[in-house]
């Protein structure tokens, strides 16, 4: 079983609730608070799409942008000194310090999801 359910570009959690025998969610990388719920894989995954539908159809109404989770930017926060490392090794292997940065993350998602 996966671990998220994804719908229009949007993800979320699921989660099991032993004292309420049910399985519960929320979608993740927005601000907004989005759930849904269900006593099976399919009723969960019918109430989350309902709610992304509710969700983008609730915006349309207000005239309002949905918002979007991964937008591709995002702080991370190292020490000065691994900071200067890799700003000096972009720099000395022609590319950009947030080339170096996406090409790293990738390597290491794919070394992650090749292990597991």
């Amino acid at each position: 079983m996966s671990k998220t359910l994804e719908y229009k570009d949007y993800n979320g959690s699921i989660e099991y609730s032993e004292e309420d025998g049910l399985l519960y969610g929320k979608v993740i990388g927005v601000r907004a608070l989005i759930s849904y719920e269900g006593m099976t894989i399919a009723d969960l995954i019918e109430d989350f799409h309902n709610a992304i539908d509710d969700y983008l159809e609730l915006c349309k109404d207000k005239g309002i942008q949905p918002e979007k989770a991964y937008k591709g930017t995002f702080n991370v926060r190292i020490s000065p000194d691994l900071h200067r490392q890799a700003a000096i090794y972009a720099l000395t292997h022609d590319m950009s310090l947030n080339s170096f940065v996406a090409e790293a993350v990738a390597d290491e998602i794919q070394k992650k999801s090749a292990v597991g």
